[in-house]
């Protein structure tokens, strides 16, 4: 019969069968042909023996292993016990709805009722194989679509752990320069009253050597007069004499009592306290992420942007983003300004950027890349002490609307392309282009793991979902999204999209195809929405608006 040998990593194919008359003679030769009547396999040499001996035999070649026989190997695997790997199964338990073998029955089914010969049970069953094995191929690709999302959250995890290292890092390093300037000003503290102690001890040596020189000059002058019986001069040198004296004996009566100073230190025990009870520089989480839970609102509240230093009567919110410690900046494309807000929403600073700012994203825990459309400029501002300082700039080529941020890649869209450039400003790929008339590419957003970008498409009312290199993925349109703008995705993965002309704020599902909830409308003070984004830090959404000095925020269930 046909005879199995192990699989060779090293082949190009599998050596599910081997020669047996090769076999005989210690030689491994992978079978040609199987001989139906002496039920054994041969390679192409020996088969040519056995024709000559066995002109009748019907014998099948490797296009007709279906009329094989199963190799050693398969039969192993479907007659073999799992647990016992030496016995074959031979019976059923009905009561557990097990496949046993003898040592099966004997350790843990001898107290069931009922147990068949698996020999008995299939002379009443007709097995149709071809169900099963569809729903083994279904399974199958279930099995492949579920390692191909894991080995994805895998990277992901990794792209954020990098990203959470460099935020870690970063604290370390705002806290390191919070104590260089905590040492600074103490050092400063220090040698000032070094300045002082050591002035007020000069002044005196520098007295008390004026004091012993000039009546030094006294005592050798009035020595000088000794039986020269000048009584005028005896006179006068005599009373500055005693005038020196005096003044002498005055400054050390004065200064008699004056006590050696040293410089002491005192640790702020404090920031030493505080520090020992810490144990770590932060809380580290893990976020399980469920794209498709809807968002509900519990309350709103709304929150004035206007400052005294804006040139125009209203503000018109564009942009908006958060950072790790909980501010807010907003972009007002009105007042050509970027501004900061503190955890209460109150406008605490602002910069001034060259044009309109637009979109903004965040790039690290203190710094956000602003767009400002017909400059052409990525303009990065950070957070210092505070305020908003402007940083560097990328020009780019084309007019710059839409921006996002993930793991060190920069998605920017013109009106009418999505670009994916580096954050020096290196151009990697044109994503996608429409160049039909009107506002098409608007704003973009991407998921946590990367491999889904979201744009608004407001000329045809569209939210257009992109895989990681551009193609299109799906298209979703509904009537409470009318000429949609600014979108975000929160770290869990759910989308937040405005409907401009709507009036409206919904969330869509992970996959871009339909509407889970309108969390915002007209009803809730929204009017022309073109911005919005969730903070982590308060579970909130904030929505920013054309033509409006208010911010709305919502806080969620």
């Amino acid at each position: 019969m046909a005879t199995s040998v192990s699989v060779n990593d090293s082949s190009d194919f599998v050596k599910d069968y081997s020669c047996v008359a090769c076999e005989s003679k210690n030689i491994e030769i992978s079978a040609d042909y199987f001989c139906k009547t002496c039920l054994k396999c041969f390679c192409q040499t020996c088969l040519y023996y056995h024709d000559q001996m066995f002109v009748k035999h019907l014998t099948y070649g490797r296009g007709e292993s279906n009329k094989w026989p199963l190799t050693k190997t398969t039969k192993d695997l479907l007659l073999k016990c799992d647990v016992h790997k030496s016995k074959t199964l031979q019976m059923f338990c009905e009561d557990h709805r097990h496949l046993c073998c003898s040592d099966c029955l004997l350790l843990h089914h001898k107290q069931c009722t009922n147990v068949a010969l698996i020999s008995e049970l299939v002379k009443n069953l007709s097995a149709d194989i071809l169900p099963l094995s569809n729903k083994i191929q279904i399974i199958l690709a279930e099995l492949n679509k579920f390692k191909r999302s894991q080995d994805a959250s895998i990277h992901f995890v990794e792209g954020s752990y990098s990203e959470k290292l460099k935020e870690i890092r970063e604290v370390r390093t705002k806290f390191n320069s919070y104590l260089d300037g905590l040492e600074n000003s103490t050092l400063q503290e220090l040698d000032k009253i070094r300045a002082t102690l050591q002035t007020s001890l000069k002044q005196d040596v520098d007295n008390c050597s004026r004091l012993k020189d000039e009546l030094k000059q006294l005592k050798e002058a009035v020595q000088s007069l000794c039986d020269k019986s000048k009584k005028v001069i005896e006179y006068i040198a005599n009373r500055k004499c005693m005038d020196k004296i005096l003044e002498c004996e005055s400054y050390l009566k004065d200064n008699s009592g004056k006590l050696q100073s040293s410089i002491i230190f005192q640790a702020n025990i404090d920031i030493d306290q505080y520090l020992t009870k810490q144990s770590s520089l932060g809380k580290i989480l893990t976020l399980k992420m469920n794209p498709n839970q809807v968002l509900t609102v519990k309350r709103k509240s709304e929150y004035n942007v206007k400052i005294s230093s804006d040139t125009s009567q209203t503000c018109s919110i564009h942009g908006i983003c958060s950072l790790p410690n909980g501010h807010v900046i907003v972009t007002d494309n009105n007042n050509n300004t970027v501004k900061l807000m503190d955890q209460h929403y109150n406008v605490s600073g602002h910069c001034d950027v060259a044009d309109r700012p637009h979109d903004i994203c965040p790039i690290t825990s203190s710094e956000v890349a602003v767009t400002l459309g017909f400059a052409s400029v990525v303009q990065f501002i950070s957070v210092s002490n505070g305020q908003l300082v402007n940083g560097r700039k990328l020009r780019l080529p084309h007019f710059v609307m839409g921006i996002a941020h993930h793991q060190g890649a920069l998605y920017i869209t013109s009106g009418d392309a999505l670009f994916h450039y580096t954050l020096t400003g290196a151009l990697v790929k044109k994503l996608y282009e429409d160049l039909s008339d009107g506002n098409r590419v608007s704003n973009c957003a991407v998921s946590p793991t990367g491999d889904r970008i979201y744009v608004t498409y407001p000329a045809q009312h569209k939210l257009l979902t992109l895989a990681r290199d551009g193609t299109l993925l799906s298209t979703f349109t509904d009537p409470k999204l009318n000429a949609p703008s600014g979108l975000r995705v929160t770290p869990s993965g759910q989308v937040i999209v405005c409907g401009c002309f709507s009036h409206t704020v919904i969330q869509v599902d992970r996959e871009g195809k339909q509407k889970l909830a309108t969390i915002a409308s007209q009803k809730e003070g929204v009017s022309f929405p073109e911005s919005v984004c969730y903070n982590t830090n308060s579970h909130q959404i904030i929505v920013g608006m054309f033509d409006n000095n208010k911010i709305i925020v919502m806080k969620l269930k």
